[in-house]
């Protein structure tokens, strides 16, 4: 099982100083891979938005492939995650070569997490459809794998066509890893059909997680996969718990078959809980504890 760690730009800071000594450091530490979240556009936090869950501009977010790119150059080891993505608010075309040249340029340490997104506005402000977000977002999957598989390629489907035309570079495996975040019901079924993993964040360690897992495994063979293949990924919150609470997390999540581990300090939601510090010393003093508490459970 990979142990990875989150990177909280938005409590330690923007600038390349900070965030290049903060991946040195959880590479130093052993960590397998950092994740990082994706937003374009924020509402601004001081407006009136009727009770409406609103993304704002109060926390930073760094363009993934920008960052990564960035990062990519300052380290040698660790993988790279977006968790994740809203794909359906970018052109799917675009984001093949942008996710294609920075595989080529990071050694294939990059992982392709997506997602259908939540925040209308940024949907407004990019000019795409926010109601018919997944349908397309299914499509801009098999684009995306098509053109990176491909030299060149031929597609018609309802929202995107392509006339024998291809992207230079592609990734030197013919494939970005894509990986699905979310829980509705068709994103089990697309990421058993198209994806290489699942991040599912919504379940504590129990039988909902056991159960979702094993729906994920059925419908990855019912599509044809081998459910061996398809990775897994969960979150766990260093705001909370001790050595000992961690240890039988961790075993538990070895036990399901999670092959994908993020020690995550900045999220919350449900069962999630961020630490009390902001600073780059408290966040590296919280990943260097974990990752020492369960380091002999990988």
């Amino acid at each position: 099982m990979q142990l990875g760690a989150s990177l909280p730009v938005a409590d330690i800071g923007t600038g390349p100083a900070v965030l290049r000594d903060y991946a040195q450091a959880a590479e130093g530490l052993g960590y397998s891979h950092l994740v990082a979240p994706d937003h374009v556009l924020g509402a601004n936090p001081a407006a009136d938005h009727a009770g409406r869950r609103v993304g704002t501009t109060a926390n930073a977010y760094h363009d993934p492939f920008v960052l990564f790119g960035f990062l990519a150059g300052c380290t040698q080891r660790i993988g790279f995650a977006v968790g994740v993505l809203i794909l359906a608010q970018r052109q799917a075309v675009l984001v093949a070569k942008q996710a294609a040249s920075l595989d080529v340029l990071c050694g294939g340490r990059f992982r392709l997490g997506i997602g259908v997104g939540w925040n209308e506005v940024e949907f407004i402000g990019l000019n795409e459809n926010f109601h018919n977000r997944g349908k397309r977002s299914a499509e801009q999957v098999r684009v995306m794998q098509a053109l990176w598989a491909q030299e060149h390629v031929t597609f018609a489907g309802e929202f995107h066509r392509i006339d024998d035309a291809g992207i230079n570079p592609r990734p030197t495996s013919g494939r970005v890893p894509i990986w699905y975040g979310g829980h509705a019901e068709a994103t089990f079924r697309r990421a058993a059909k198209y994806g290489d993993g699942f991040m599912p964040l919504a379940y504590p360690p129990g039988d909902a997680a056991l159960a979702a897992f094993d729906k994920l495994r059925r419908l990855t063979r019912e599509a044809g996969r081998d459910p061996a293949a398809m990775g897994i990924e969960v979150w766990t919150s260093l705001g909370g718990g001790n050595e000992d609470d961690w240890r039988r997390e961790v075993a538990f999540w070895k036990q399901a078959g999670v092959t994908h581990l993020t020690a995550h300090t900045t999220y919350v939601s449900g069962h999630h809980k961020r630490i009390d510090g902001r600073s780059a010393a408290e966040h590296l003093a919280a990943i260097t504890r974990y990752r020492a508490a369960v380091a002999d459970l990988l």
